[in-house]
């Protein structure tokens, strides 16, 4: 919830300016609900997508507040956030209700990025693995009911003990979550399937570590908080990404 339209489209400016930094990687913003239209027709034919930050899990009706993925859609997202964790903990939503939105954008055409992640009391009780691999499965069950259809989603793994607690998650701690998703991916929607899926990692990402995360294994790329209401910052994040994608190819 930063920014009013006239900042939001002079970030959306500069990060446009520096899109060439995006020639070997996919990137996406996902601007508050009133900001979408702007920035959308900011970057519209450019290599940048658009996102929602959430959606309702229905089409239509009598849901103040709420976005429809409908809606959304209509905007110029092709993305939306699930289960973000500021969702999930602030708004106490559920399981079953993120699983009921990525159900709800794949109606709409929007590809989820679906987010999961344990608290720093799940963490200490090592309930990571059981966390982590429910709420997915969860948040998964209408991927699986689209077997054999072509859809086109995102995990990320955010750490939520790690943001703003003071705690730290090295690089090796988030690449064996990310390790753990990828094995069930596999066990769930097979090998293919699972080496295809973007794994991105959530937990405070800034340039001084983006490096030393996407140098793991099944670290995919980032879904960026803070970092990204500066220009300079988020783009010298996507340059990082960027090279290794050069290297690797």
């Amino acid at each position: 919830m930063h920014l009013v339209p006239d900042d939001a489209l002079r970030l959306a400016a500069d990060l446009l300016a520096g899109a060439d930094a995006a020639r070997s990687c996919d990137l996406a913003v996902f601007p508050s609900h009133p900001l979408i239209p702007g920035v959308y027709a900011l970057l519209s034919g450019s290599p940048i997508a658009v996102g929602g930050q959430d959606l309702h899990p229905e089409a239509a009706g009598a849901y103040t507040g709420d976005v429809a993925g409908e809606q959304l859609a209509a905007c110029g997202c092709s993305w939306v956030l699930c289960g973000h964790s500021e969702r999930r903990h602030g708004h106490q939503e559920s399981d079953e209700l993120v699983g009921r939105k990525v159900a709800a954008a794949l109606r709409a055409g929007l590809a989820p990025m679906i987010c999961v992640g344990e608290t720093l009391e799940e963490r200490r009780g090592e309930q990571t693995e059981e966390v982590v691999e429910r709420q997915a499965r969860t948040a998964l069950a209408a991927i699986f009911e689209r077997a054999g259809e072509e859809t086109h989603f995102a995990l990320a793994y955010e750490p939520v003990w790690a943001i703003g607690s003071g705690e730290t998650a090295t690089p090796e701690m988030a690449q064996e979550v990310h390790a753990l998703l990828r094995d069930m991916l596999s066990r769930l929607l097979g090998g293919q399937q699972a080496a295809a899926t973007r794994i991105v990692y959530g937990g405070s990402v800034k340039p001084s570590n983006a490096a030393a995360l996407a140098a793991q294994e099944d670290i995919d790329g980032f879904l960026v908080g803070g970092a990204s209401l500066k220009a300079e910052d988020f783009l010298s994040i996507v340059r990082c990404i960027g090279s290794m994608a050069e290297e690797d190819a």
